[in-house]
């Protein structure tokens, strides 16, 4: 990792570029306090396949039931169980 005040001007800057390039960490500071983190990007390991989790997801038959009462009441803001009483 290269800690380093923020760069002053274009050519710092592309020094920054250069060490971030070559798989290097840079973090800028201002005054002493980090303010930002510079990381490589980093590409996908490997490509995604389609169907490759199949049969280890299950989802019920009543995925798509409403919810009891009881249930769908905890996901309620109860201010709003409130103001639906008195309309």
């Amino acid at each position: 990792m290269y800690n380093t005040e923020l760069p002053t001007n274009q050519s710092d800057f592309a020094e920054l570029l250069r060490r971030v390039l070559a798989g290097e960490e840079v973090v800028l500071s201002q005054a002493g306090n980090p303010v930002a983190r510079i990381v490589p990007v980093t590409r996908q390991a490997s490509p995604r396949i389609p169907g490759l989790d199949r049969g280890k997801v299950v989802i019920a038959p009543d995925f798509d039931e409403p919810l009891p009462e009881d249930v769908l009441n905890d996901f309620l803001n109860p201010l709003d169980i409130h103001n639906e009483s008195i309309t």
